[in-house]
């Protein structure tokens, strides 16, 4: 006989609706009449018993802090992963890591399941909007945002890098060296650092030079070539993470670009590849693990008052990547 535990995403799946619609209607959140109805309908029939949506109770929670991050094989995630372990070792505490791909739906997925596992307490780099991060909230779990916020949820405390120092430093940088056509290569969650950028170069923006790639390798590829090969004329890059600094960097290769000469680029993160290309890339540097590791703290020591947000300085590191503008490239 089959005896699995019926779960959130069982109970998602028999309504014909997503898992944050069921975290929602569970929790007592948003959701039209008819949707309502017919989740807590299927939700009898499943004999679904959420141990953490359903009662709101401290005592039947099994501890444990649930890190939600968008990829584990980042390099700079996997530093800032690194952070939070250390701080929740020392306190003696289990670590359930999720990766949610930056996609809202898998995050909305895991946070259910993370409700259901009847986890204290939650850090994560958010991919989805404040409603995806309601049910977490309503459920009382103690959350922390580390690295970026989530659009609308200024109520939770957060550790960030201070990307408009970083962006402006940047900026500045690049147009003292004579560049006036600078590209922004984005990815998701760089709302404020797309803001910045804009502000930063003022009546320079070219809006056909700011591109966004979903996150993944293959888009970031893909976004990085095309802009480079449909505008020749641009001389350098900003790239919002060390995913889109590593296809700027192999997109320029492969068209025969050279850096700094034809292309000037600056990436954030200083992963450990950046320093061993040729030339060395010049970053915008975060205290990845330290982020973490602060993150920790503040979720672990959470009382009654809410713990204040903290925000790390950047770094601009000054490598060979940039260099003065000189005659644009021709079209090709």
């Amino acid at each position: 006989m089959n005896m699995r535990r019926t779960t959130i995403k069982d109970v998602a799946e028999a309504a014909g609706v997503g898992v944050a619609t069921v975290s929602r209607v569970l929790s007592g959140g948003s959701a039209s009449p008819a949707t309502r109805e017919r989740v807590l309908t299927v939700a009898a029939q499943l004999d679904y018993r959420p141990s953490a949506l359903g009662r709101n109770l401290r005592q039947q929670r099994s501890g444990g802090i649930g890190l939600l991050l968008p990829d584990i094989t980042d390099t700079f995630y996997g530093r800032l992963a690194d952070g939070v372990l250390a701080c929740a070792r020392s306190a003696g505490e289990p670590v359930i890591l999720g990766a949610t791909g930056d996609d809202p739906e898998r995050e909305a997925e895991l946070i259910g399941m993370l409700l259901e596992q009847g986890v204290d307490r939650v850090i994560a780099i958010p991919s989805g909007d404040g409603e995806t991060w309601a049910p977490t909230l309503r459920a009382g779990l103690t959350t922390v945002f580390a690295h970026r916020l989530a659009a609308g949820r200024d109520d939770v405390p957060a550790v960030l890098a201070d990307d408009r120092a970083g962006v402006r430093t940047a900026v500045d940088y690049l147009t003292g060296l004579g560049h006036r056509r600078i590209a922004y290569l984005g990815g998701p969650g760089q709302e404020q650092r797309l803001s910045v950028f804009r502000q930063a170069l003022g009546a320079l923006v070219d809006e056909d030079l700011i591109v966004s790639a979903r996150g993944s390798r293959d888009s970031a590829y893909a976004v990085a070539a095309g802009l480079l090969q449909r505008r020749p004329d641009l001389t350098a890059v900003l790239a919002g993470g060390n995913l889109l600094g590593e296809a700027a960097v192999l997109a320029a290769r492969e068209l025969d670009l050279r850096v700094p000469r034809d292309l000037s680029l600056i990436m954030f993160d200083d992963v450990p590849w950046a320093e061993l290309c040729s030339p060395p890339l010049t970053v915008i540097a975060q205290p990845a693990q330290d982020i973490g590791y602060r993150a920790a703290e503040l979720v672990l020591r959470a009382g009654p008052r809410r713990p204040r947000s903290v925000l790390l300085p950047t770094e601009l590191m000054v490598r060979g990547s940039c260099a003065p503008r000189g005659i644009s490239r021709s079209p090709r």
